[in-house]
């Protein structure tokens, strides 16, 4: 993890950022440093400023209740129950069930590090020159922050500049006006940004594969069918393919170590460190306390996430990325070889008896998990993520880098694209072959076809949970149940490759509202999965404005299909 090459100067600055996430204006001021007080275009101010627009990027996607938990949460993979002698449950629930309303913990911090980040990014642009490599990076951060609040809220607040008079309300612009800024900016900054390889900083391929992933979810945003999107969307990711440099890692897990800058996969990354920059808390959130010996981590889990029972059982045999991705069954201690380095998984089964379902008194993960919340899920129930890298001693996963975009992505949007215009269809199903082939031993297995690719999901829907009390009831008299499958969902076959090979990387919400059913919903509203129903209602594709956020700007509306308190 390489550290910015601006220092972080965050108590002063955050001073001077009188945007305030966009909903209060007022300046409180702790101290003397002001604009009248601080030459904002000192080199070195500005500097500080710079990195803090960086640092708000990790804030955003690391943040308790952040980017990442907004993306996975309220997917077909991922989820926190109710832990019964634990906690947990409130808004995972709520995001899980697809039931948030507009005082949501995870939409209020997604908005106010965005429009913190956009702050400092517009605090830089009122003082930088007017071109060059600086002034080309802040706009990438302020337009990365804006096609991710269009992606989430569709309906935000624009501003370009903090040079505002005091009692200034920023007023909010419709979705496609954010995507046309974006577009705009995103074109106009490309040469600008080089296409110099600098482990996190964007170059002229990170604003190509923004630009991608705005094109190719055009027609999810605005409710249209429009095919020349998708060819937008191959031109970017084709230039990428063509002319970045990059390639696929050797090993899967490659891109989800803790230090991912020798990884050639890698386009941008938010990168983390666990003394300066430490964010990365998936180490706690998913296992059990006990659940720490099987890695050699000396912190104290919490016990809370776990997977969708029925994600686990739509993985092909033989595919890697299930046990890379993913641990459960019997937990082992960790060992040390003769060099003294770790070995997960690799002593006697840690021994742990509560909730012990299995009746063998060791550490024993569950496939099966009761329900969400009704009566909720025992210590032990659900398989953990372990795609990020699980460092020994106190580090965990604290300081592991985030690769936002890497080249498999732009591969799997090529092989999209290509599939949805009906244009070299072999071309697409050996771009996700070839993704897949570090996935399994036998290259026979890797091979997906054109067929498949375009024909229904593996991935069993329906409604699932037990709703008996008891960590070792699973009675069938208390299994409630209902059977969607996925054989009516349109390119089915790559919505599933596409979550094997993304899950737990703030893929699955967005591609889950791209891809349609034979009825014309989303498989976001129209399929249920555990403890979620299928609903025709559509405003679940995007979020509601926060409640604190209305309460303080009177000229913002609530979205469709959601009120100020809903």
């Amino acid at each position: 993890m390489k550290l910015m090459r601006y220092s972080i100067f965050s108590i002063a600055l955050s001073l001077l950022l009188v945007f305030g996430a966009c909903t209060d204006l007022s300046e409180t001021v702790y101290d003397q440093l002001t604009d009248e007080t601080i030459d904002v275009t000192d080199p070195e101010i500005v500097g500080y400023m710079m990195g803090e627009a960086y640092a708000q990027l990790r804030f955003l996607y690391w943040g308790w209740n952040g980017y990442f938990d907004l993306m996975e949460e309220c997917s077909d993979t991922y989820m926190t129950p109710k832990r019964i002698g634990v906690g947990w449950g409130d808004l995972y629930i709520n995001m899980h069930k697809h039931s948030w309303n507009s005082s949501q913990g995870h939409i209020e911090s997604l908005w106010n590090y965005a429009y913190n980040g956009i702050g400092y990014a517009n605090k830089c642009l009122d003082v930088l020159p007017e071109e060059g490599k600086e002034q080309a990076e802040m706009r990438f951060l302020r337009a990365l922050n804006y096609y991710i609040l269009l992606d989430a809220f569709r309906n935000v607040p624009l501003e370009t500049t903090q040079d505002v008079e005091p009692g200034y309300l920023p007023k909010q612009v419709s979705a496609d006006s954010i995507f046309n800024f974006c577009v705009n900016e995103l074109n106009a900054i490309k040469d600008d940004l080089g296409t110099e390889n600098i482990f996190g900083y964007p170059n002229r391929y990170a604003a190509c594969m923004v630009l991608a992933k705005l094109y190719l979810n055009y027609n999810a945003y605005f409710n249209t069918e429009e095919t020349s999107y998708y060819e937008k969307a191959l031109e970017e990711v084709e230039e990428v393919l063509d002319n970045g440099g990059y390639s696929l890692a050797p090993h899967y897990l490659d891109n989800f170590k803790q230090d991912i800058s020798a990884s050639p996969e890698v386009i941008f990354a938010i990168p983390l460190d666990k003394t300066n920059a430490s964010h990365n808390y998936l180490v706690n959130k998913c296992l059990v306390g006990a659940g720490a010996a099987a890695y050699g981590y000396t912190g104290s889990p919490w016990n809370g996430s776990c997977a969708v029972p029925q994600f686990i059982e739509s993985y092909e045999e033989n595919d890697k990325r299930l046990e890379y991705t993913w641990t459960g069954g019997i937990q082992y201690e960790a060992t040390k070889d003769a060099e003294g380095n770790i070995i997960p998984q690799s002593g006697d089964p840690i021994e742990f008896t509560t909730d012990d379902w299995s009746g063998l008194g060791v550490l024993n993960y569950s496939l099966k998990v009761h329900s969400i919340d009704n009566p909720g899920a025992y210590q032990q129930e659900g398989y953990r993520f372990v795609k990020s890298e699980i460092v020994s001693g106190d580090a965990g996963t604290y300081g592991n880098d985030v690769a936002f975009f890497r080249l498999a992505d732009a591969m799997f949007i090529k092989a999209e694209c290509l599939l949805r215009l009906g244009r070299d269809e072999q071309t697409a199903a050996d771009l996700i072959t070839e993704v897949r082939r570090r996935a399994f031993d036998d290259p026979a297995d890797a091979i997906r076809t054109v067929a498949e690719l375009k024909g229904g999901s593996r991935y069993n829907y329906g409604h699932r949970e037990y709703t008996g009390e008891g960590y070792a009831n699973w009675d069938p008299a208390t299994f409630v149940s209902t059977e969607e499958g996925g054989e009516d969902i349109e390119f089915g076959g790559l919505l599933d490759d596409l979550a094997w090979e993304f899950v737990g990387e703030h893929h699955r919400r967005q591609d889950l509202i791209r891809f349609k059913m034979a009825d014309g919903r989303n498989v976001f509203n129209g399929k249920s999965w555990f403890c979620k129903d299928a609903t025709t209602e559509t405003h679940w594709d995007y979020f509601p404005i926060p409640k604190s956020a209305l309460d303080a700007n009177i000229s913002l509306k609530q979205n469709a299909g959601y009120t100020g308190s809903n």
